[in-house]
């Protein structure tokens, strides 16, 4: 038996900080996650940058924020700016 599909599509969200505002409509976030290693059973701490279209120019450089995944609008900006995170 074939399921169907509803149609929606889940994008992926991330929250991170502010790093960068690299011209207009354009933000930098770095997020920060840890793990612990398989074999070494050590805390490691892995760091992300990604680019983010922020359309209202809201965003400044220390903010918290909620980002998700998108369509490709510039050659590096696939995520879009939801709000500050909470």
């Amino acid at each position: 038996m074939v399921e169907q599909e509803t149609g929606t599509k889940t994008h992926k969200e991330r929250q991170g900080v502010v790093v960068s505002k690299s011209g207009n409509k354009s933000i930098v976030v770095v997020v920060e996650e840890r793990r612990r290693h398989v074999r070494y059973d050590k805390v490691m701490w892995r760091s992300s940058k990604f680019h983010v279209h922020d359309e209202k120019n809201e965003a400044k450089v220390g903010d918290r924020v909620r980002i998700t995944e998108c369509r490709p609008i510039s050659r590096l900006k696939r995520w879009r700016l939801l709000g500050a995170a909470s």
